[in-house]
């Protein structure tokens, strides 16, 4: 590496943990950004249980996992940056930084419901409420999909898709969760919606998830079956990085904010569908979406399906460059104690 990209992307190839309690969404989450920055990662995955898992994130980690001793898990050499998302893991992030100091660069995705002072960044998206000085937001939340693999995804196109007509839409199906319903009312308007896509020649792309009720499932599935759509519900090879890299426009159930976040850092127009219920949180996400330009609603049967487009959302990057921008001020204050990475 020369002098000039190890001062652009100054932590590429050093070490990071990333602290998980085996979410995958909250790994891909921390993944997006180890990536951005160009780190080798280690997945330290943890699991409390009893008390401790109860006093999560507020609580300390139980004696028994022996924190920065010889042999267990958490133990030097120290990571030059660690990341944790979650509240079982917060404990586990904060006694690493009282043992590490400076040596660990710590960040936290999504809100510790601790505090700012639980780590050295921490990233919320917009329509969370956190703020301090050393806490950042973007519109959307970090993923895997950079704008390399996106590039490589469409450099090869599966024969399958390849084979549907233009455009090509991706239906991306959720399903029920604590906020949203999907009234019998809300999935014949789904339905509906798909149907009319199929039948004016559209090429749909579908994926349903385990949230989805099987009564929706089959009602898609029934409802295209005289298309040329592709429809895959579970099972091996999934093909939805291809779905994704390759769809001209999206429809979007409106709770699957991850998969919305995905489908922004294509620039490419999502209609988010939304079914009855919702809430605060979700409400502001979809305002803020809508307001710059990413989404709008789908267009009713037999309306004009409008296209559109806008600069591709790739909030890992934005995130990545923060860390380097502060680590990078933190190194040059502090000269000696922080890890700094050889030359």
């Amino acid at each position: 590496m020369t002098a000039s990209s190890l001062d652009a992307h100054p932590l590429a190839g050093q070490t990071a943990w990333i602290i998980s309690d085996g979410k995958a969404g909250h790994e891909a989450q921390c993944f997006g950004v180890v990536e951005a920055l160009g780190l080798k990662a280690e997945v330290k995955r943890v699991a409390p249980s009893g008390v401790f898992k109860w006093m999560a994130p507020w609580g300390p980690v139980a004696p028994r996992e022996r924190f920065g001793q010889p042999g267990a898990q958490f133990a030097p050499p120290w990571p030059v940056i660690a990341f944790a998302t979650g509240r079982t893991t917060i404990p586990y992030l904060r006694a690493l930084r009282r043992l590490a100091g400076f040596k660990t660069y710590t960040v936290i995705l999504m809100d510790p419901r601790t505090g700012p002072a639980s780590a050295d960044l921490i990233w919320v998206p917009e329509h969370d409420r956190l703020r301090g000085l050393n806490v950042i937001t973007t519109l959307t939340a970090p993923h895997r999909y950079s704008p390399q693999r996106l590039e490589a995804l469409r450099a090869h196109m599966p024969a399958a898709i390849a084979a549907l007509p233009q455009p090509r839409v991706a239906c991306l199906i959720g399903g029920p969760n604590g906020d949203y319903t999907y009234s019998d009312d809300d999935q014949s308007r789904l339905v509906a919606c798909l149907k009319d896509f199929a039948y004016r020649g559209f090429g749909l792309m579908i994926t349903t998830s385990r949230r989805t009720p099987e009564k929706l499932a089959a009602g898609i599935k029934d409802a295209v079956r005289d298309t040329n759509a592709l429809f895959w519900a579970g099972g091996e090879n999934n093909p939805y990085p291809d779905f994704l890299a390759h769809a001209d426009m999206f429809l979007i159930t409106a709770d699957s904010v991850s998969m919305t976040c995905e489908a922004a850092a294509t620039g490419r127009p999502i209609y988010v569908f939304s079914p009855s219920g919702g809430g605060a949180k979700f409400d502001r996400f979809h305002k803020a979406l809508a307001e710059h330009g990413v989404t709008r609603p789908p267009p009713s049967p037999g309306s004009e399906i409008a296209t559109w487009s806008y600069k591709p959302l790739h909030s890992a990057d934005v995130i990545a460059s923060e860390i380097e921008h502060r680590w990078k001020k933190r190194a040059k204050m502090l000269p000696g104690l922080v890890s700094a990475p050889p030359r």
